[in-house]
């Protein structure tokens, strides 16, 4: 199970920080740097939370029902935390564009809605298992 979801944050991952790359490149040899800047910044914490999502899912079972509230709730406020970080950087430092953080911090949703859309386009396709 542990290595189904090390493997399944692995490609989700590396999608992501792929595209935001490529992206990212675009529109700076386009002349548009904070842009690309600001997607790639978005999507590594992007990625980050979602590495943490996934670490601290297993650390709430098998806990009373309070104990497993607290530490959700104390999950979603850090990683919400985390999630700010690269928003703050946006507003105070002209070399990021804010929408584009803000489009990089949904890279791993979209990325994950991607690859649902071609499964369900193109089913059976090699490489959607």
């Amino acid at each position: 199970m542990k290595e189904a979801v090390s493997r399944t944050q692995k490609r989700y991952a590396s999608w992501a920080l792929t595209a935001a790359i490529l992206i990212g490149l675009g529109f700076i040899l386009t002349g548009y740097k904070p842009v690309g800047k600001g997607l790639v910044l978005g999507t590594l914490f992007s990625i980050i939370n979602f590495i943490l999502i996934a670490q601290s899912l297993p650390l709430g079972l098998g806990k009373s029902k309070r104990k497993t509230f607290l530490f959700s709730l104390v999950s979603i406020f850090l990683r919400y935390a985390l999630m700010a970080i690269p928003l703050v950087i946006a507003v105070k430092y002209d070399q990021f564009n804010l929408i584009a953080v803000i489009c990089g911090l949904f890279a791993i949703q979209l990325v994950i809605l991607a690859d649902h859309l071609f499964k369900f386009i193109r089913p059976g396709s090699p490489g959607t298992g």
